[in-house]
């Protein structure tokens, strides 16, 4: 195991990006509760990394409404001067309860159908305005629209849609009038995930080019006079997506044609959330396979989804909505390859019989030294609490192991490209 030394640079890869974790890691939805975790870690973490620190923030509604209605942000942004760390990116994507209950698919409530999700966002946006250092663009990262398996038909998928564009574009004239006033440049950054409406990039492409900018183009139209030429731009700029490694390779996808296809499409990736999912190499005999996968029963556990996507002998992809549907079916599939929606520490690529897709954050990491497709980098790993024993440690000690290790990884790609 390679050692974890100490840096005594700024919490930076480089002079183009800031690297944080998503405090959603932390329980507590109450800002009393937020806010005793954050005094309670942050220093400790710091004092072992760099200085200043990037806080990947996340606030649930509650803590939202309560650090506002209470004032407390004066008193928040003096602690954070104190302890020379500021906040960039914000995570909007759980609105409620996220830890120590069961969430599974109620992590997409309220989804953009609701003025609740609108609302929300809304005041993040308002907390984020007032927190963001000068000179520096901010964003929060938000749920992929709706869930699909609440999607019955045809009409409530289109229903779906054409409101998500029209609340996300809402957003986007918020967004474009903060910037008009202040200067300041804030974006939604849509996290595509497994059985969310949008899962991969040809699904975000679909809904930017069948629905957004349509739908949302003629809204900020209305709203704020501008031509359909400015309301595109207005959204590209306001609206973007936030790339979890975990995600995206849950869908197959490499890094080098996501970001090649976004690119070309000319859309943005505003954050890029470093994570890890469980990967299986499936045995092709069933006895051996039944007892292979008692590796995998210790991270069946009953607050998030697991999902699990398959690829089978033919290269075709087989999606299960939770982890004990797919071993349910284990003994009936031709699959050769399991990856599981586990965001698993990413410092380690194997756990016994089973192994991480790490090389994907590598990968993408190698990416970001010729392009530079943004500047907010957090490592997500919200599991620690629900993952077995053997490989559960201490919070702050993890956290500090996470992101040194895309430190040093960081270095170790650079002298390989040398």
């Amino acid at each position: 195991m390679r050692s974890f030394r100490n840096f005594s640079t700024p919490m930076r890869l480089s002079s183009d990006y800031h690297l944080t974790y998503c405090t959603n890691i932390h329980p507590g939805e109450s800002w009393d509760d937020m806010a005793q975790t954050l005094r309670t870690y942050v220093p400790t973490i710091k004092a072992k990394l760099h200085q200043p620190f990037g806080i990947g923030l996340r606030l649930s509604d509650q803590a939202s409404r309560e650090i506002l209605e209470r004032d407390e942000l004066p008193k928040f942004k003096t602690w954070l001067a104190e302890q020379h760390c500021y906040v960039f990116t914000m995570n909007g994507f759980p609105y409620g309860g996220f830890h120590r209950q069961r969430v599974k698919a109620n992590v997409h409530k309220p989804d953009w159908r609701t003025r609740e999700r609108v609302e929300y966002t809304l005041r993040l946006f308002r907390i984020l305005a007032e927190l963001l250092p000068e000179g520096i663009e901010g964003g929060i990262s938000t749920s992929p629209i709706s869930y699909k398996p609440w999607l019955t038909d045809a009409d409530a998928t289109e229903h779906a849609f054409r409101v998500g564009a029209e609340h996300l574009a809402e957003v986007a004239a918020e967004l474009y009038r903060i910037r008009q006033q202040t200067g300041q440049v804030l974006h939604l950054d849509i996290e595509p995930e497994p059985d969310g409406l949008l899962e991969n990039t040809q699904e975000v492409v679909d809904f930017f080019k069948g629905w957004l900018l349509p739908e949302g183009g003629a809204y900020l139209q209305k709203a704020l006079g501008l031509t359909s030429q400015e309301a595109e731009q207005c959204l590209k700029d306001h609206i973007q997506l936030c790339y979890d490694v975990c995600h995206f390779a849950l869908a197959y996808e490499a890094p080098a044609n996501v970001f090649s296809t976004l690119r070309k499409e000319g859309i943005r990736i505003g954050k890029i959330q470093i994570s890890a999912a469980l990967k299986w190499f499936l045995p092709t005999d069933p006895v051996q396979r039944l007892t292979a996968a008692e590796s995998l029963r210790p991270f069946v556990e009953s607050t998030y989804l697991h999902q699990v996507v398959e690829r089978t002998t033919s290269g075709a992809l087989v999606q299960y909505p939770d982890l004990p549907e797919a071993l349910d079916q284990l003994t009936k599939s031709d699959a050769v390859e399991w990856r599981t929606h586990f965001h698993v520490p990413i410092f380690l690529k194997s756990y016994g019989a089973l192994s991480s897709t790490q090389e994907d954050i590598v990968a993408v990491l190698k990416l970001l030294k010729t392009q530079k497709v943004t500047r907010h980098l957090e490592v997500e790993t919200y599991t620690w609490e629900v993952l077995p024993p053997e490989i559960r440690m201490s919070l702050a000690e993890s956290i500090v192991r996470e992101l040194q290790w895309v430190e040093e990884t960081w270095q170790e790609t650079s002298s390989a490209t040398r």
